[in-house]
């Protein structure tokens, strides 16, 4: 079956996906025995070429677009110096309770200025609810006090100058780039190491290396949503625990299908966000 482009086989015939996996199936014999259990067995996959890779990389993006044909930064703001506070508030934290943390805040501080001067009880009090406040006001007002004497109060345009200022390594450059000025970058969180670590994309487990490798499979111009699309692929489907094994769109291409519930009634259940109707749908549910 065939939904939008996306071949959903995978989820009723998966003979394909068992075979990748080395899943054996024993069959009734001829005496007419019952059927005895199946074994999912996970074994190394056959060697990949770099183009092979390349290849089901970008296949796998250009399926993640359709899953998620809406995607964006899920912290809110309205101009690039609140995105960069939001996403230093984001460390350790999650994007729901920064949401509802940085109306206030954006409300009292307007500009990098304002972050500068501020007296630091009463910004460690208003940021409390994220968590390690301390620390980030210590950031917050570093930040806005680099803002101000290095660049007229204005966020930088550059990877090379953002990583300079308090608070900001190259996964908030990279979010404050490619979600505030445009600039392709793509974002290595939690969620998105995990997932292109599952999908062989990678074995690294530094940041900067999984950045570096990514990089070189996917299309530059293509950096910013890649990191949406797996961040919510992530969130909703691909869970670190459990993973939606039985309705995901990306089945046929993950050589780690089979470790989360491949029955597609039961991975539906794992499935979340406001997305979840779509997805079941592109399922074939």
């Amino acid at each position: 079956m065939t939904r939008r482009g996306v071949n959903t086989r995978h989820i009723t015939k998966r003979s394909r996906n068992a075979t990748r996996l080395g899943a054996t199936l024993d069959r009734p014999d001829t005496s007419g025995c019952a059927l005895r259990s199946l074994t999912l067995t996970t074994v190394k996959a056959k060697q990949e070429t770099h183009l092979g890779l390349v290849r089901r990389a970008r296949r796998m993006n250009r399926t993640l677009a359709v899953a998620f044909p809406h995607v964006y930064c899920e912290l809110d703001f309205r101009n690039p110096l609140e995105l960069t506070v939001a996403t230093i508030l984001s460390a350790q934290s999650t994007d729901k309770r920064v949401n509802l943390t940085t109306p206030a805040l954006f409300d009292r501080y307007r500009t990098a200025a304002d972050y500068a001067g501020a007296n630091r009880a009463e910004l460690e009090e208003l940021i409390r609810p994220t968590g390690f406040f301390r620390n980030k006001a210590n950031s917050l007002i570093g930040l806005g006090r680099e803002l101000v004497e290095r660049f007229d109060g204005e966020v930088p345009h550059t990877l090379e100058e953002l990583v300079t200022l308090p608070g900001i390594g190259r996964k908030t450059a990279n979010v404050v780039l490619g979600n505030a000025f445009g600039v392709p970058g793509i974002t290595v969180d939690t969620h998105f190491g995990r997932l292109v670590r599952r999908w062989g994309w990678t074995t690294e487990e530094d940041p900067v290396k999984v950045e570096k490798a990514v990089g070189e499979l996917i299309e530059r111009k293509e950096w910013t949503l890649l990191s949406h699309r797996v961040i919510f692929h992530g969130r909703r489907v691909c869970h670190a625990r459990t993973p939606a094994c039985g309705v995901c769109v990306l089945a046929s291409d993950c050589p780690s299908y089979g470790i989360g519930p491949t029955d597609p009634p039961t991975a539906a259940k794992l499935v979340r966000g406001p997305e979840t109707e779509h997805l079941l749908a592109l399922a074939g549910l």
